[in-house]
């Protein structure tokens, strides 16, 4: 199950670095994660400040 990053997203950029395979793209006006490309590792979600990054 993949992740998401929801409206809360403050688009700081934690997230990127943290994700092994590149998931995570920016967006406007919050980023988002290819859920084909996710693989469930949860590193987004302990590197986000805000909590935005959740279970699908």
């Amino acid at each position: 199950m993949a992740h998401v990053i929801t409206e809360e997203c403050i688009a700081c950029g934690s997230c990127i670095d943290s994700c092994p395979v590149g998931a995570i793209h920016e967006g406007d006006p919050h980023y988002s994660i290819d859920a084909d490309a996710c693989i469930d590792c949860g590193s987004c979600v302990d590197a986000c400040p805000v909590g935005a990054i959740k279970p699908q």
